[in-house]
């Protein structure tokens, strides 16, 4: 006989395991839809490869594992994937996470897939490839990704392997109808895992008492393969992977160690399975066996569920009763937590759905005062201090807790089962650990901000210093030329400056930019060269000077004009900049003007030597209006022209400072200032154009009167708009607004799109602005309404 240890403390609640025995393991079926979390395991979530509108068959990966310590996911059955998004999943806090819908057609078609005839002749490495591969985890705990475990290192022998068949949990028969029908299964999947491990001692599988069936199988299954089925005293809860080495092998896992720093790996026989099926037929883990249970289910049983199947699912086909179950449990009665939702799927880790009556699963009364009994150390596995924690917990003194190993509690529960004042004691553990862990990942993240900011400022006190360094140098090179010369004859004063002078143009020479050397030529001419300059040389510098000016004026109006439809607090510098280009512009047109005049005759190349040049000057002339050539109605048209762009200028900044009055917009100053710049500049073309009309023949004035001018013509329409807009109601204006708040919102997103598809700078500014656009016509709505 194996000796058996026993374990500290520990509880034996009533097991209600018997209701979901009577029938054997039945196939759940294909449901019309399958959600499969991204994050069915411990560690990183996987991720998609592939896309919404893809058909995937069964057995196909659609999520990649991201890290060592991540697992794949794969398509439990054929279908459309209808929906890549955040979706509810099971968790204690009800939380959401990323999530793969696929919707599924019934076929049931396989991707092409095949097994391995003889596993014995792959490596340790190929053997855990397929296995992480198959995207298996842990069934029975956490959900560790199984080739993480398997992965040893070969300077840490291992001398046993266990295979975890305790379940000791209330309600769970998961592993026990698991046992009694597929325990050849089982024993070769052990046998794979007895091949990857080397056990250099021996390969048990534990089971508790309780089990009779299971243990019949299971022997059967394993006589002459060296595999021992152990049995023990049944009591909660033995199954933890610490309690069931301690049972088994006498040995214990240190603080914050593994299992196999003590020579031994464990596994979950549902785990065991999946490993077989991986290796002998190549299927990955796409289905696991799944209790429900409870007596507001009318036919308790277990399924061959598939992952992603709705809980709500397998609960209609257990004829669920809503209103007799007190709340739904994930897991048993002991460790899992109350579903919010029944959308939530099935996953890896799921081996029971828990539905129990009032009477069955009676709500906790009220806690009580601590009575310092010390029937929780009692029952406590792991021989903690519940009492002392509880209080440490408190009393938020977290050091103390950590003293007193918080982190070795397995969360099991036994101590808020015997505890008389029905104290939530685990709940206290729980919420103290999330706060350790919080502030761990705070205090690290405050060190590598420390690390950055003194790396930071010692790089920049070593630049400066480097700066200084050189400046002291150059000083002293300086001062020792300097005293070189003072003490040189005076040719030789000259020679030095000379050569400095000449060193100085030769660098200049090597790293000058073509452009930047013109810019200094001309300044130079500019500045004490003027009187070399001859007159076609002076024309060409002034007409450049012009068209410069007049690309920079259209640079400053478009900028003007994007930021005043973003509302920017930059648009008074942008106004600013077109005013002042501007002037510049006119300066210049002035002086190309006086010297033309002064030009008696003309110089013949300066019209007729490029023909290029020749048009330039005869736009200059003709926008400076003082060539005879621009007739009276091209002036005309022009000075029309003139009134109308700044009719619409007006009309826009007067439309923008309306919006921002209504809105109390901190820029309603900047946009009335705006307003009053093009009012005056709309008066002065307006008077240009009258003068200029009260110059002509009365012939011509009637003409122009007469003719079907479109310039006229957009006057008059802009002046019966801000007529009718001046009679319109408060309502008709909120609505003329949000109209043209909802044509800016469609060009913005046409220049967005456009942008996007580019990969242009501007998109960002384009999305920002399109957003404020939005809020304003919320706004305007909500005001409308």
């Amino acid at each position: 006989m194996r000796k058996i240890w026993d374990i500290h403390g520990g509880i034996h609640p009533a097991e209600n395991k018997s209701q979901s025995l009577h029938k054997p393991i039945e196939n759940a079926g294909i449901p019309k839809q399958l959600i499969l979390p991204l994050a069915q395991h411990i560690g990183a979530p996987a991720s998609p490869i592939v896309n919404v509108g893809d058909r995937v068959l069964k057995g196909q990966m659609i999520a990649e594992a991201k890290g060592f310590v991540s697992a794949p996911v794969h398509a439990p059955t054929s279908g459309i994937v209808s929906a890549i998004e955040s979706r509810v999943i099971p968790h204690p806090s009800g939380m959401s996470a990323s999530c793969i819908v696929i919707d599924t057609d019934g076929a049931d078609e396989w991707i092409a897939h095949r097994g391995t005839d003889d596993y014995t002749t792959l490596s340790k490495l190929e053997l855990v490839d397929l296995i992480r591969q198959a995207g298996i985890a842990g069934m029975g705990g956490a959900g560790f990704p199984s080739a993480v475990k398997l992965s040893t290192r070969d300077d840490k022998p291992i001398e046993t392997l266990i295979l975890n068949g305790t379940e000791c949990e209330p309600y769970i028969t998961a592993d026990d109808i698991l046992m009694r029908e597929r325990a050849e299964e089982i024993i070769a999947g052990a046998k794979i895992l007895r091949h990857i491990i080397k056990p250099n001692k021996e390969t048990l599988i534990g089971v508790e008492d309780n089990k009779p069936e299971g243990i019949a199988a299971l022997e059967k299954a394993a006589e002459g393969t060296g595999i021992e089925i152990v049995t023990f005293p049944t009591k909660y809860p033995s199954g933890g992977e610490k309690q069931l080495i301690q049972i088994l092998t006498g040995k214990e896992v240190p603080t914050g160690g593994l299992p196999s720093d003590v020579g031994i790996v464990c596994q979950n026989i549902g785990t065991a399975t999946a490993i077989y099926r991986a290796i002998q037929f190549g299927e990955p883990l796409i289905s696991r066996i799944t209790t429900v249970t409870g007596d507001a289910c009318e036919q308790p049983q277990n399924y061959e569920t598939l992952l992603g199947t709705p809980v709500q699912y397998l609960l209609d086909k257990s004829g669920f009763k809503k209103d007799a179950c007190i709340r739904l449990i994930m897991g048993g009665p002991m460790m899992g937590y109350t579903l919010q939702d029944t959308a939530v799927p099935i996953v890896k880790t799921s081996n029971c759905v828990l539905a129990p009556t009032v009477a069955e699963l009676p709500p906790p009364p009220p806690a009580q005062a601590c009575i310092r009994c010390g029937m929780c150390a009692e029952a406590c596995p792991v021989s903690l201090l519940p009492q002392q924690m509880y209080w440490f917990s408190r009393a938020q003194e977290h050091e103390k807790l950590e003293d007193h190993k918080l982190f070795d509690c397995i969360e099991c529960g036994a101590c808020s089962f015997a505890c008389p004042s029905n104290i939530p004691l685990v709940q206290y553990y729980r919420a103290s650990k999330a706060e350790i862990r919080q502030a761990q990942q705070d205090k690290m993240k405050a060190e590598r901000s420390k690390e950055r900011f003194e790396a930071r400022t010692a790089r920049l006190e070593q630049e400066e210093a480097e700066k200084e360094a050189k400046r002291a140098a150059r000083m002293e090179a300086a001062k020792a030329k300097a005293a070189a010369a003072a003490n040189a004859p005076d040719s030789s004063k000259a020679d030095i400056i000379q050569a400095a002078i000449e060193r100085s143009k030769a660098k200049k020479a090597e790293s000058a930019d073509p452009a930047q050397a013109a810019i200094a030529r001309a300044q130079a001419k500019r500045d004490g060269n003027a009187e070399e300059e001859s007159p076609q040389e002076k024309t060409e510098r002034l007409q450049k000077l012009f068209a410069s000016a007049e690309k920079r004026l259209t640079a400053a109006k478009e900028k003007l004009a994007l930021a005043q439809e973003q509302q920017s607090d930059n648009a008074d510098a942008f106004a600013t900049a077109v005013s002042k280009t501007e002037e510049k512009l006119a300066a210049i047109q002035q002086e190309l003007t006086e010297h033309r005049a002064s030009l008696t005759p003309p110089p013949a190349d300066a019209t007729s030597a490029d023909p290029a040049q020749a048009a330039i000057a005869r736009a200059l002339a003709k926008r400076a209006g003082t060539t005879a050539d621009e007739s009276k109605e091209d002036k005309t048209a022009r000075l029309k022209n003139t009134v109308s762009t700044t009719e619409k200028r007006l009309a826009a900044a007067q439309e923008k400072l309306a919006l921002a009055q209504e809105q109390n917009d901190a820029n309603v100053a900047a946009f009335a200032t705006g307003v009053e710049k093009t009012q005056a500049k709309l008066d002065t073309a307006k008077k240009e154009l009258s003068d200029h009309l009260a110059t002509l023949a009365p012939s011509d004035t009637a003409k122009q009167i007469a003719s079907d001018d479109p310039v006229q013509a957009a006057i008059e329409r802009a002046k019966a708009a801000r007529e009718a807009q001046a009679s319109m109601s408060d309502a008709d204006k909120v609505k003329q607004n949000i109209e043209s708040l909802e044509n800016r919102i469609a060009r913005t997103k046409e220049k967005l799109d456009a942008a996007r598809a580019e990969g242009s700078d501007t998109a960002d500014i384009l999305a920002d602005s399109l957003a404020k656009l939005e809020a304003k016509l919320a706004a305007a709505q909500q005001q409308l309404s």
